[in-house]
């Protein structure tokens, strides 16, 4: 039976925080046995890092009050009995609602989310001082049904070589799935519509350049097996799993951030809740250097604009989203010939 509670202490900028954690023997990832305690020690494991990659940003958490084979859903809003220490910064919707969202300054804010039945951690693209201008390019490669990690990796490299030609550095880490994320240090200088207008124009670059491995198509039907960039994670209020955030997996896998070099053997499956500490003492963090060298949009944008005036538009917005300036419409091309 599982112990009522216990407590574990957390290292910060002010001290160590003594932090509960309740029901720490409650097993969150079946498969593989790991509880909630373990993935309190993960947080405080890898805090510094941690905080470096998702620190000072709007964030949604994930929540599993079982486990990751039980229910999940949302939170935006804070959760009842936030501590003081945790602070939380207004944000604006897509439907122009204003609300805040929580923040993580220190390791022992993570903590405190894993208490409350957290188990991946969304971080905005923007900084909680400026939620409106994110200071981080997004690239999502999706390797769609009957593909893989294998097929993402050749995409990967060329879509850095794409983003090194348009001036920006490139930084790349594993999904924790079966996908990777392509990030890129900008400067906040943009709102999320001209941000996701540059995401389009790097990633119909990438398509021209393996056409036969990658596809911008919103519409799953249009897919196939490609490697799908998905555009629409760098909307307003879409987010990803941060760096160093577990995953909602079978084997309690990270998304961890890599080195290019290793890319071409990596696994995924072997970085887990469990093993991504031993990496870091072993490795270090690939990321250290993330912040070091932003870039402009500058390239992008005037690739957005070669293809608006080659007759290349706008691209669907999820299907929550207010219909947006310049979209076309938001209905499946399967559908809309049915109609016709």
């Amino acid at each position: 039976m599982a112990s009522e509670a216990t407590t574990i202490d957390v290292p910060g900028p002010d001290g160590v925080r003594e932090m509960r954690v309740s029901s720490p023997n409650r097993v969150l990832w079946p498969e593989v046995g790991v509880t909630k305690l373990e993935l309190a020690e993960y947080l405080v494991a890898v805090g510094d890092v941690f905080v470096r990659a998702n620190g000072d940003r709007p964030i949604s958490l994930e929540r599993y009050p079982d486990s990751v084979a039980g229910e999940m859903f949302f939170s935006k809003n804070p959760p009842r009995g936030v501590p003081d220490f945790i602070r939380s910064v207004d944000v604006t919707y897509p439907s122009k609602r204003v609300h805040p969202q929580l923040v993580v300054d220190e390791p022992a804010a993570a903590v405190w989310m894993a208490q409350m039945n957290t188990v991946v951690f969304h971080p905005w693209a923007s900084r909680a001082g400026d939620s409106d201008h994110p200071d981080q390019l997004r690239l999502d490669l999706d390797p769609q049904p009957g593909s893989d990690v294998t097929d993402a990796i050749p995409a990967a490299f060329e879509l850095r070589n794409v983003l090194q030609e348009a001036g920006l550095t490139a930084f790349i880490k594993t999904s924790g799935n079966r996908g990777l994320h392509v990030f890129a240090p900008i400067e906040p200088t943009h709102d999320f519509i001209d941000v996701r207008h540059a995401v389009i124009a790097a990633a119909r670059e990438l398509e021209r350049r393996m056409p036969d491995r990658v596809t911008t198509a919103w519409w799953k039907e249009e897919r196939g097996e490609k490697v799908f960039v998905d555009f629409n994670q760098a909307a307003r209020d879409r987010t990803i799993a941060g760096a160093y955030s577990p995953r909602a997996t079978p084997h309690a896998s990270v998304s961890t951030p890599v080195t290019w070099e290793e890319l071409p053997e990596v696994d995924p499956r072997a970085f887990t809740v469990r093993t991504v500490p031993t990496r870091l003492g072993e490795v270090g963090d690939p990321w250290e250097t993330f912040f070091d060298a932003p870039g402009t949009l500058d390239a992008l944008l005037g690739w957005w604009q070669r293809d608006l005036d080659a007759g290349l538009g706008d691209l669907p917005y999820p299907p929550e989203y207010p219909k947006m300036p310049g979209e076309p419409m938001r209905v499946q091309p399967s559908r809309a010939k049915k109609k016709d």
